[in-house]
């Protein structure tokens, strides 16, 4: 820890990827940190929650980042736009600008952004809208008279990372693949262990410093030698990869999200920003935050500790941590006569022949690779059917085994509460004509025994949302009373001796 006086630090951003496994280093450092999201009980869950001060607001309002940077030393920037239509460029440039009027209003000492890489010598026009916007935001920040720190990275290796977990699945799922031409142009990527320790060190930056620093590993190569690395690194056998020059970046992402769980809308502006070769400029950010013992992480060694983190289920933030541009956000509404218009129910009950705490192990460890209890083929074509139309699917499975948090991903669920031993609320983000919930209770029933409460719900959105209801509610009592009826069963298999593991999913 450093002997420094602490520092007041806003993290925005704190539900993502990266905001949420900068928190828990900037604590270690000393700082005190404030985080801004719009949603903050869904930090509630994580495990340094009690540590922080948790503030509702949205880098779009004025008011509340005002009020949000009282105080504050240094304010991060960790949050995009992408995703949320065509107009994201100008809705990332307004932020950007309220952002940087708002820390200089309020005496913020300085601003630390992390943003994207952008290729020597390639005029903005040309680049992915993607690049294009992130590198405005930089320049956005740069001018805001607060002195700002620009750290831009290219693919940033760690376990859950969006271009980890691309790069994991069509390796391991393609031995042999015909790639884009993208996969012959050269990168230089940057493991996450390195990503935070520039981000923490950015802190205590000189305040004479308001400039752009590039930030990589010490490997430069190309994208098809780093599949070959993760052969190697995984105990694969080494991939036959046959680049053609025909896959746009559209035909590209769509490749992508056939293959691994990251949809189209995120596999694209990754896809698109590997068009052009990133490579870094310079290192002289090693002047202000000096290189570890032995430097920075080797892209070998990234690999390695994002692989064992995978499979020892030790991921603390995915990519699918923040929540999906566009998908809804309302609340579950709480008044039984609710007046927002039509709510549909399928409520199903079932006594269960095992205690309470029994039961909520199955409930909490729904999903992912234990599926959903009841008739698996139509949960695969629901999710297949999300991702034709550009929805998340059911391969985001989930961030722990056995472990859930208010606000992660769930397959093509939201988590959005839950009591423990008692309720787990899911939110779905699946495309639909309307909004959707589903509630798993655990109530006591006895002795020994516990009652499983299942209720599914659906509000309509047009003739479409009702027409949907009425076109599926067939099938309600396969998928749905199945499903209770199989997590009852799971319960009651897990009760009958110590040592038994809970059952997975009915075939």
């Amino acid at each position: 820890m450093s002997h420094e006086a602490p520092l007041n630090c806003l993290v925005t951003g704190a539900t993502g990827y990266i905001g949420g496994r900068l928190v828990p280093e900037l604590l270690r450092a000393g700082h005190r940190v404030r985080c801004l999201a719009r949603s903050p009980e869904k930090l509630r869950d994580h495990p340094w929650a009690g540590q922080v001060r948790s503030v509702r607001g949205d880098v779009t309002d004025a008011d509340s980042l005002g009020a949000a940077m009282e105080g504050v030393d240094v304010a991060y920037y960790l949050v995009h736009a992408l995703g949320t239509g065509s107009g994201f460029e100008e809705t990332d440039r307004r932020a950007a600008r309220t952002f940087g009027e708002r820390a200089r209003a309020a005496g913020v000492r300085r601003i630390v952004y992390l943003g994207g890489l952008t290729p020597d010598g390639v005029p903005e026009e040309e680049l992915s809208p993607h690049l294009r916007s992130r590198a405005e935001v930089g320049r956005v920040l740069l001018g805001s008279g607060v002195p700002t720190a620009v750290l831009r990275a290219a693919v940033i290796i760690g376990s859950g990372s969006a271009s980890f977990e691309m790069l994991r699945y069509l390796t391991e799922r393609l031995p042999v693949m015909v790639t884009p031409s993208w996969v012959r142009t050269r990168i230089q990527p940057i493991a996450v262990r390195d990503v935070l320790r520039y981000l923490v060190g950015a802190a205590r930056l000189p305040p004479e410093v308001n400039r752009a620093f590039d930030i990589g590993g010490p490997d430069v190569l190309t994208y098809r030698d780093m599949m070959q690395r993760y052969a190697a690194v995984a105990g694969l056998p080494r991939r036959v990869i046959l680049p053609v020059p025909v896959l746009t970046p559209r035909l590209s992402s769509l490749w992508v999200g056939l293959v691994t769980p990251v949809p189209g809308s995120i596999a694209r502006p990754l896809a698109e920003s590997l068009r052009h070769e990133v490579v870094c400029a310079g290192h002289d950010i090693a002047a202000y935050v000096p290189d570890p013992p032995g430097g920075p992480v080797s892209v070998d060694e990234a690999l390695r500790l994002a692989l064992k983190r995978v499979r020892e289920a030790d991921v603390a933030t995915r990519w699918s941590s923040a929540s999906v541009p566009g998908a809804p956000s309302d609340p579950l509404p709480t008044d039984p006569d609710w007046a927002g218009g039509s709510l549909y129910t399928d409520v199903r009950t079932r006594p269960v022949d095992a205690p309470p705490e029994t039961l909520w192990r199955v409930v909490e460890g729904i999903g992912g690779e234990n599926g959903w209890y009841s008739f698996p083929l139509a949960w695969a074509v629901r999710g297949g059917l999300d991702r034709m139309v550009g929805g998340v699917g059911l391969r985001r499975g989930r961030r722990d085994a056995a472990r859930l948090r208010v606000g992660e991903a769930l397959d093509f669920w939201r988590v959005e509460a839950i009591e423990p031993g008692r309720l787990l609320r899911l939110r779905a983000e699946m495309r639909l004509p309307g909004l959707a919930w589903l509630e798993l209770a655990v109530e006591e029933d006895g002795p020994g025994r516990s009652r499983y409460r299942q209720r599914a719900l659906f509000h309509p959105r047009g003739l479409a949302g009702h027409a949907y209801w009425w076109s599926v509610s067939p099938f309600h009592s396969t998928v749905f009373g199945g499903m209770a009826r199989n997590i009852a069963a799971a319960a009651e298999t897990a009760r009958r001796g110590p040592g038994r593991t809970l059952p997975g999913p009915a075939r």
